[in-house]
């Protein structure tokens, strides 16, 4: 078939590659976001979908609306059999959508209907799944409602963060929508409508959304910490500026001394390792980012702002 791709992020490449790596079909563009600005010099810098496409000689399209006439009317001249989509970054409409004979088939990273949304890694690990995968399916639209071509199913991790669980999809789906192409070419895949029950919505994590609760159990707090790594960073206070928890752990290494007593965002702080008091019980901070500079241990953040014991997290 020939296809038309759609994706904007990093987490896009491995399912880009593949379907330009198959024999069954020819990736005649990419869809992407426009250019942003990036880094100190605040640079216009195009997506990796982007780069990836430029690289392997293949058109670019990068329209600011979907529904642009100019975008649309190229569309209409590539006439794709169907379009491939995985974390493109805007809505599709109607007249976009009806474009391809065989419509526009999305890789989404949770496994339908649970987790409808632009943050289903996140959500997942905040609810404290342990189980979970990605779903091909064709888009309509409704938000993530469409019919289910296939999925693919990932154990959770006690230590995954939403990067680690979202690496490991983007490469599971990658194989997962190259098959789904492929049974679509051939007839021997059907969508199925997704089940009325079980659905579940997995809106974007703001920044405010990743404030850490001292007061929630240990549990809770972990689980905060690792979906918003990397994006967008679970932070507390201290001192009255933003402090990044970039790691933490609720079973520490380093033994709590035993007349430790940790309200909620209470710190101790020792040689070797740093507790911070939650609901529950206390969790031993692994990595933190103070505001302005590079992650850094604990220990040696502790050491250099010399925490003392009537300090607290969070104010």
């Amino acid at each position: 078939m020939k296809l038309v791709f759609a994706g904007t992020p990093e987490v896009a490449l491995p399912a880009l590659d593949a379907l330009i790596a198959s024999e069954r079909h020819e990736v005649a563009a990419v869809v992407t976001r426009p250019d942003a600005r990036a880094g100190r010099g605040r640079r216009l810098v195009p997506s990796p979908v982007a780069q990836r496409a430029e690289d392997a000689g293949i058109e670019v399209l990068k329209p600011v609306r979907p529904r642009d006439e100019e975008f649309l009317a190229r569309l209409r001249e590539i006439g794709p059999d169907c379009c491939p989509v995985v974390a493109y970054g805007a809505l599709l409409p109607r007249v976009a959508l009806d474009v391809p004979a065989r419509g526009w088939v999305n890789l989404h990273f949770s496994l339908l209907p649970a987790w409808r949304g632009a943050a289903p890694v996140q959500h997942s690990l905040l609810a404290g799944d342990e189980l979970t995968g990605a779903s091909t399916f064709l888009i309509e639209e409704g938000l993530d409602s469409g019919p289910v071509y296939g999925v693919v199913t990932e154990k959770v991790r006690e230590s995954d963060t939403s990067g680690d669980l979202l690496t490991r999809l983007a490469f599971a789906g990658a194989g997962l929508l190259a098959a789904t192409m492929d049974g679509i070419e051939d007839g021997s895949l059907r969508a199925v409508p997704q089940p009325e029950e079980g659905v579940s919505l997995a809106p974007k994590l703001e920044v405010e959304d990743a404030r850490v609760d001292w007061a929630a159990p240990a549990l809770r707090v972990d689980r905060l910490v690792r979906a918003c790594t990397p994006a967008p960073g679970a932070w507390t206070l201290f001192r009255g500026e933003r402090l990044k928890i970039r790691s933490l752990t609720q079973h520490p290494e380093h033994p709590v001394p035993e007349d430790a007593r940790l309200g909620p965002g209470e710190l101790l702080a020792t040689k070797n390792s740093v507790w911070a008091g939650t609901g529950s019980h206390p969790v031993e901070l692994q990595w933190v980012q103070p505001q302005g500079k590079k992650p850094m241990g604990a220990a040696d953040w502790a050491r250099g702002v010399r925490v003392d014991g009537s300090e607290r997290l969070g104010e």
